[in-house]
Parts: C-alpha cells; structure tokens; sequence
C-alpha cells in the first residue's frame, strides 16, 4: 500500500493541517476542527460510528451544564456583587484585585473542574476590569494559567486526574500530598512572573480607583432570590463535585441536573438562557476529539506513547522524566485525555515487569495537566475563557497566548522536574 494512503499518514495529515489553521486564525478553529473531521470520514480514516466514540461527551456535558448554570446564576447580579465586593477589599489596586483572582481561581479549580471555576470568574473579572477601564486579555491569561495549576493539585481539579486515580487505585489523599506542594510553588513563581509581565503595566486612575471605593456592591444584585438560590447551588455542586466517585455519579451528570434545577428555579426565560452557552467551544472540542481520535483509532498515539518507553530503556527515573517532559509537550498540542487514557495501560504493563510505577504515575499527572497551559487549545480552560473573551470584544489569539503559555509551561515543568527528583531520588 501507498505509504501515503495509509490510514495512519491520513489522520496525521488532515490533524497537522487544522492544527495549522487554528494557528493561522484564518479560518475560526471551530470550523477547522469539524473540517478535520469530516474529512476523517469522507477519507474512510474511521467510521462515523468511531469519531462518535471518541467524542467525550462527559466533557461536552460538563461544558453544557456548567455555560447554562451560569448564565441563570448571572442574572442575579452574583458575580457582579462578588467582583466589586473583590475589588474594594483589594481597595481598587488592579495589581491586587489579579492575585486575588489567581489564587481563588487556582483554589477553586483544586476543588472543581476548571471549566466551571473560569465559567464562575470570568463574569467578576469582566465586570471590575469595565470599572477599572483595565484591558481584561492580561487577567483573563492569569487566569487560565492558574486555573490549569490549581487543577493539578487534586483527584477532581482536571481530568487526566481522575483517569489515572482510577487506573492506578490513588486517592484525593495522595493527590494532595504528592501533587500539591509542587502546585503551591509553581503558583507562587507564576504571580512573581504575572507581576514583571502585567502588574507593572496596570495603569487605573486614582480616581477610577475611588469610583470602585464609592460603589455599593448590594445595588448591583437584581434578584435577591435568585442569587440566595444560586449561592445554595453552587454549594452544593461543589460538594457533589467532590463526592461524585462515591455517589457513582458522572461530573456531566452533575452539571446537567444542576443546570436543570437553576433553569425550573431561575425563571428565566429558557430560550434566553441556552444563547449564554458557547455553543462554537461546544462544536471545537466535538471536532477535535473527533480528529485526534482518529490519531487513537489508527494506533498513531499508540505508537508515539510506546517509543517514549523504549527510548528510556526501561530505567524508571529516567522513564519518569521523559513520561513528565514529553507529557506536557504532547498535551499542550494533542487533548490530554486520549494521551492519558493511552499511558494508563502502559505504565500498568511495566509495573508488571518489575519497574517501579510510583513515580511515573505522578510525572503523568503533572506533565498532562501541567502541559494544558502551553497552547490556547492546551486545555478546555483555555478554549472556554479566550472564547469568552473574544465574544466580549478582547480576542485572545493562538499565538499572543503561546508567547506567554508555552514558556511558562516550561518553567512549571522545570519545576516539576527538580520537585520529582527531590522526592524520589533524594529522600
């Protein structure tokens, strides 16, 4: 067979190409990622029955439920309340209202996915930025880079996560302790960076910093009711988020039934209500994890995991190094849940020929979660917050994000590296 033929070249083929367009941003990588695949089928690459399976409709219900959540939520003037009471406690310093953001960002997507903690934030961010006459892109980029480290911290903040928890028989417990130091660190560094990249360049006035001071955060709430609701709510999904493994109980499942109750107790017109979702993010990951299926379907994954094994030869610390480093290079480009779905069984398979596993479990984590912040299309985040922003009028680009994401990915790697090193080489 025609070496350029083969299934395999094909589905290579047609995902560098939408990867090309989403970078040259000449074509909306929505449209790009259904182009993709489409053509997987038309070209026979897989079946239509095939791109269905490798759609994670879980993800697609997380996005779904959470985008309608809050939009009801929202129009009880919430988040409005909750940015300007942020913001006078921050006493309408830009610099200051950042970091309070990063950290309840990083905190929150510990706790929850990180889909729902941007969908939560990014309302409040957009709102103080307006009074502040702030450019919202540099809080919106903070904010999606910690929510990928506060994700990494715990078994529910990120889904390659929950995958290798599963695979690999780890608890909440031993997700906290092994991945959460090094977040809290790579947290602290990110602020001290965010301060040379964007604190020194935030300019607001004295006066729009007295006219936040002068603002009465209980004017802004439209719907007392509504917001009692949505506080008790969102309660609740957090708590349901956190215990969803014992309830045997889909996080989608979740987002929809919470979704469901806000739209029956809102009353809000529901019509409304589903033009809040972001229905082109919802498309983009479709065809995304339609296209990089097509990857998983002809064994290319297969094969790019199994020669970063060979190349270590079997030693576990360096097999442990690579697994982190190429983990969070391919993740920052590929969707970080098919890659981990492809590592789980391999790294089994090695603990079956006698090589320490340990480690390599949590260069996994790190380097999958970690990898997300390298690339705008790196994590769902990233899609959720800059599509956001765009429809707001503040286009965050491929390439502006890559200019801050990917080196920044590097450093939290570095730190990774040495962190796994300390922990199981030295002690």
């Amino acid at each position: 067979m025609d070496l350029f033929t083969t299934p395999q070249i094909i589905s290579i083929v047609i995902f560098v190409g939408v990867f090309a367009l989403i970078i040259s941003e000449k074509v909306h990588r929505t449209s790009a990622a259904l182009a993709g695949a489409v053509l997987l089928w038309i070209t026979h690459v897989i079946t239509f029955e095939q791109g269905m399976e490798e759609i994670d409709f879980n993800t697609l219900g997380v996005l779904t439920g959470m985008m309608l959540f809050v939009a009801v939520a929202k129009q009880s003037g919430i988040f409005e309340f909750m940015a300007i009471k942020a913001a006078k406690l921050a006493k309408g310093d830009p610099w200051r209202i950042m970091v309070y953001f990063v950290i309840i960002t990083a905190v929150c997507s510990a706790f929850l996915d990180n889909v729902t903690t941007v969908l939560l934030i990014s309302p409040m961010t957009f709102t103080v930025c307006k009074i502040l006459d702030e450019n919202p892109i540099p809080f919106f980029m903070t904010q999606i880079l910690a929510s990928n480290v506060g994700g990494t911290a715990t078994l529910i903040g990120d889904p390659p996560n929950i995958m290798i928890g599963s695979g690999a028989g780890l608890t909440f417990a031993d997700f906290i302790c092994y991945d959460g130091p090094i977040c809290v660190i790579i947290l602290v560094v990110f602020i001290v960076i965010f301060y040379f990249l964007y604190g020194r360049k935030l300019t607001s006035t004295p006066e729009a910093r007295a006219v936040v001071m002068e603002l009465e955060e209980r004017d802004t709430i439209r719907d007392k009711g509504l917001m009692h609701k949505s506080i008790v709510m969102i309660l609740i999904v957090i708590v349901a988020f956190m215990l969803h493994g014992q309830l045997g109980l889909e996080s989608s499942m979740i987002a929809l039934a919470a979704a469901a109750v806000m739209l029956l107790i809102g009353g809000q017109d529901i019509e409304e209500m589903i033009l809040g979702v972001e229905w082109t993010t919802i498309g983009f990951f479709a065809g995304l994890f339609v296209v990089v299926g097509g990857m998983v379907q002809t064994g290319v994954i297969d094969m790019l995991a199994q020669a970063l094994i060979d190349i270590t030869g079997g030693d576990a610390i360096l097999t442990m190094l690579v697994i982190l480093v190429a983990s969070a290079i391919i993740s920052s480009i590929l969707d970080n849940i098919p890659f981990t779905a492809t590592m789980i069984p391999i790294i089994l398979y090695m603990g079956t020929q006698g090589i320490d596993v340990w480690p390599l479990w949590w260069a996994l984590s790190l380097g999958a979660c970690l990898g997300g912040n390298g690339t705008l299309i790196g994590a769902s985040a990233n899609v959720v917050l800059s599509g956001i922003s765009t429809r707001e009028g503040y286009p965050i680009t491929f390439m502006n994000f890559l200019k801050v994401g990917f080196p920044l990915m590097l450093v939290s790697i570095a730190l990774a590296a040495v962190y796994l090193m300390v922990v199981f080489v030295v002690f």
